[in-house]
């Protein structure tokens, strides 16, 4: 009979040290499913610049100035430093504007562009026919360039 004891009481403490085994392996495997691992890849970053925000130029060769036509300001070379100012220097707007001029097709700094410009454009140069285009109206009234 104690042989009989004895081996219930192994019984009953394999049972609990087996359940005991089962829960441990249980837990485990359940906190490694509930890790999950992730990559996340973001869509690249573009940025559109509307269309408004583009720089315009024109050039006036005679003086060697730039006219920003979303800006209304003016550029141009002072010594050796590029100046941005809201009136051109040495010469009203209005004689600036009845001077031959030409609209730029680069949309980023005129001093980036002004070594090929005076090339194509000398200070003496004139379009072609002798004259501007009296429709143009690529300035606001002069009293518009002299505002800001």
């Amino acid at each position: 009979m104690k042989n009989q004891k004895d081996f219930i009481k192994s019984k009953q403490a394999g049972f609990v040290l087996g359940a005991a085994l089962l829960a441990a392996l249980t837990e485990g495997t359940s906190s490694a499913d509930a890790q999950n691992i992730g990559i996340t890849v973001r869509p690249p970053v573009v940025v559109v610049v509307p269309a408004a925000n583009v720089e315009n130029y024109v050039y006036y060769p005679s003086y060697g100035v730039y006219y920003n036509s979303r800006r209304h300001r003016y550029m141009f070379l002072k010594g050796d430093v590029w100046v941005t100012q809201a009136a051109p220097e040495g010469v009203t707007a209005e004689v600036l504007m009845a001077s031959p001029s030409v609209d730029m097709d680069f949309h980023d700094s005129p001093e980036r562009h002004h070594a090929e410009m005076l090339k194509k454009y000398p200070r003496d140069w004139k379009p072609a026919g002798g004259h501007q285009d009296p429709k143009d109206d690529r300035h606001d009234s002069a009293s518009d360039h002299d505002k800001k």
